[in-house]
């Protein structure tokens, strides 16, 4: 039996059939956006047709490096990562590195065991999300000398690198929005607020922009459910399941999966959305801006904070400069589903 190694064709083989040196096709291979895109198109095409495939072993011993980045998320089941993972993946590519994808599922002992086997892949850095981990996850990383990034939050006091942005104030404007048109009793269908972070900040948010208009969040008026569409529905009947005098005008959802949901069950009840409750969401997904009449939502720059996320981590491997805190702006988009309330 031949074996692999010795079947595979080496970095000589490619210069010698691309007509370049060896340090050549070794740009093309590690940093692709080094070279002019003729001469990678060649390079690659000789890669492709002698079935060059490196070997991670010897290049990690080689180099000290796995042109790894680990990236572990809460879920897949939103589509809101998926967005931001593509960023992170394409501007990790163009540098010659691979994503390797962890998931927690909002469980913080699971998201430890998870850092810690990314860690023995030997990944170059981290990306996570939110701000909310065991301490035990940052004292690992820090003892390992791994760069490491939270995402999806911002915070000036964190002692830990952030790209991100403010929830509390994104939470804040669009409750505001609500107020102006005029509603004064809101409820909220909240994301579970226990080990999430974002969750906690978003009702933070609805709590003080009431608490300044001198209203408050009722006990009964804030309901918290996984980012389910059947939890989210349940929240909705919960909210909306009593007499009309005893239930808000307006619901805040902590995203645009329970406000989904939210709005099917409203049709489900026969209850008109604006006309006899009004419901927001938060993130902006795809489908906002399609369903009928438009949902009033929060953009989040996911698609910027993997990008960003992946900047910084690409910075700190080639030990350049970069900023410990980069906060993004959110976008208050007014659609249909927020009016005035019937008086």
């Amino acid at each position: 039996m031949v074996s692999r190694q010795s079947e595979n064709p080496t970095l000589q083989d490619i210069a010698a059939a691309a007509g370049v040196s060896t340090a050549t096709v070794s740009r093309v291979l590690n940093q692709p956006a080094s070279v002019s895109e003729k001469l990678r198109v060649r390079v690659e095409a000789e890669v492709v047709k002698l079935g060059y495939v490196r070997h991670g072993a010897a290049r990690a011993l080689a180099s000290s490096r796995a042109y790894t980045v680990g990236a572990v998320i809460p879920t897949l089941e939103s589509a809101i990562f998926a967005t931001g993972v593509n960023a992170i993946e394409s501007r990790l590519d163009a540098e010659g590195l691979t994503l390797l994808l962890a998931v927690t599922n909002y469980d913080r002992t699971h998201e430890f065991r998870q850092v810690r086997n990314l860690l023995e892949h030997g990944v170059d850095g981290i990306i996570l999300v939110g701000s909310d981990h065991d301490e035990k996850v940052f004292d690992l990383l820090e003892q390992q000398g791994c760069p490491f990034v939270n995402t999806w939050t911002h915070d000036e006091a964190s002692r830990h690198p952030c790209v991100g942005f403010d929830n509390v104030t994104a939470a804040s404007r669009i409750t505001e929005y609500l107020i102006g048109l005029g509603h004064i009793r809101i409820g909220m269908i909240a994301g579970i607020q226990a080990g999430n972070d974002r969750a906690r900040d978003r009702v933070a948010g609805v709590r003080q922009a009431l608490n300044r208009a001198g209203l408050d969040l009722a006990p009964i008026d804030l309901v918290e459910r996984p980012y389910e569409l059947a939890a989210g529905r349940d929240g909705f009947i919960r909210l909306l399941g009593r007499p009309p005098q005893n239930r808000p005008t307006a619901i805040v959802c902590g995203n645009d999966v329970l406000a989904l949901a939210a709005m099917i069950e409203a049709g489900g009840m026969g209850v008109q959305v604006p006309e006899d409750i009004s419901i927001t969401g938060f993130d902006d997904l795809p489908f906002c801006e399609h369903l009928p009449p438009g949902l009033t939502t929060v953009h989040v720059p996911s698609r910027q904070m993997g990008t960003f996320a992946a900047e910084y981590i690409l910075d700190r491997i080639a030990g350049r400069p970069s900023a410990m805190r980069v906060e993004l702006p959110t976008q208050l988009m007014i659609r249909g589903t927020a009016a005035a309330p019937r008086r």
